[in-house]
C-alpha cells in the first residue's frame, strides 16, 4: 500500500525553520498503513528535512552550526556562475539532505519525545514549498 500526501508552505527563506510533524503525523493518518515506512521528501536542492527539539535554544544553536560550516557571506562558484547569491543554501541543503524516513508502527509516526520533524528553507528569498510524505505499508 502507497499513500502520497503533500505539505504546502510559504517561507522567507534564509534559515527558516517549519515543524512539519503534524503534517506527517496526519499523512499517516489519512494513509491506512499500520507498519511501514514514512518519507519526507522536499523537491528542491535549497532546502533541508531533518530532525530536532523544536525549541529557540535547539533552532539557534542549529542556526549557528549552519552557519559556521557554510556561511551566508562565504565564496561559492555556484555563486560565480550563476550569480543567484545561493551558494551557501545549496550547501546546507546537501548537508543536511532532503528527505528523512521514519517508522509507521500500528498506525502511528514513531519519534522521540522530544524529537519533531523540521523543514528548513535555505534559500536567499521567499518561496512556495511542497513537501511530499510518501508512507509505504502494509494496511492497518
Amino acid at each position: 500500500m502507497v499513500h502520497v500526501g503533500e505539505t504546502r508552505l510559504e517561507t522567507k527563506g534564509f534559515g527558516d525553520f517549519h515543524d512539519i510533524t503534524e503534517s506527517v503525523r496526519q499523512a499517516v493518518a489519512d494513509s491506512g498503513v499500520g507498519n511501514g515506512i514514512a518519507c519526507v521528501a522536499n523537491p528542491g536542492s535549497t532546502a533541508g528535512i531533518t530532525t530536532i527539539e523544536y525549541e529557540d535554544g535547539a533552532l539557534a544553536d542549529l542556526a549557528r552550526a549552519l552557519e559556521v560550516i557554510a556561511p551566508q557571506e562565504g565564496s561559492y562558484r555556484h555563486d560565480a556562475r550563476w550569480h543567484d547569491g545561493n551558494g551557501f543554501a545549496h550547501l546546507r541543503s546537501a548537508l543536511v539532505g532532503t528527505s528523512r524516513s521514519f517508522p509507521v508502527v500500528d498506525g502511528t509516526l514513531e519519534l522521540g519525545t522530544w524529537q519533531q520533524v523540521l523543514f528548513i528553507d535555505f534559500d536567499n528569498r521567499p518561496r512556495r514549498r511542497s513537501i511530499r510524505i510518501v508512507v509505504v505499508g502494509e494496511p492497518l
